[in-house]
């Protein structure tokens, strides 16, 4: 059985950034930020690369329930392919302490880069492994993304999305040669320009949102 982060890691008014999502040929990168309370222990906190499906779901639904403070953010496709994906990251995770209704009084970041924030941040690598905030962000963002990635099955069948969650599997580079390039794939990623490419072009990219 996984241990947890040990709890009394938690300092208050703390928050712990994560993102889910860099690394898929599709979808939206998906942060969270999360400010945990000292006075109601969360057992299990861990990586959420870690955990089942089954304690993720369990833990997103406790973390909501008992965090400070917490918000989920995101960078959308268009954004991901005009900022490329290191800054349209960090725009998301600018999103998601922002989005907190409790201003922390600092911020840890998952990873080796920090994005710009109204107030201090420090980077910690490894930080869902260490950082019991960092690693109750990565739990949200990861069960949001998946949930995400479960509808876009629905809505472009055939690319095997609810299983790969759009990363560059067999499967779906596959899919991709075989039936194309989808409206949330992401057309800077070579993969996709490729496959775009061999069917006579880019799709048009939309408006940036406001």
């Amino acid at each position: 059985m996984q241990m947890g982060l040990d709890f009394e890691l938690v300092e208050e008014y703390v928050a712990g950034v994560d993102e889910v999502g860099r690394g898929p040929l599709c979808g939206p990168v998906v942060t969270a930020a999360v400010i945990l309370d000292p006075a109601r222990p969360i057992l299990g906190l861990n990586d959420s690369k870690k955990l089942s499906q089954a304690r993720r779901e369990a833990l997103y639904d406790e973390i909501r329930e008992k965090a400070l403070s917490w918000h989920i953010a995101r960078a959308e496709v268009v954004e991901i392919d005009t900022l490329n994906i290191l800054h349209a990251t960090m725009l998301a995770m600018q999103r998601a302490v922002e989005g907190l209704h409790i201003t922390p009084r600092r911020a840890l970041i998952d990873g080796n880069r920090c994005p710009r924030l109204a107030m201090p941040a420090s980077a910690v690598v490894q930080g869902d492994s260490k950082v019991p905030a960092i690693a109750a962000a990565s739990i949200l963002a990861k069960v949001s993304r998946d949930r995400e990635m479960a509808e876009m099955e629905l809505a472009y069948p055939g690319y095997g999305i609810g299983g790969h969650k759009g990363y560059p599997t067999p499967v779906h580079l596959e899919a991709l040669a075989r039936l194309g390039a989808t409206p949330i794939h992401r057309q800077s990623f070579a993969p996709v320009r490729a496959a775009l490419e061999a069917r006579g072009g880019l799709i048009t990219l939309a408006a940036l949102p406001a």
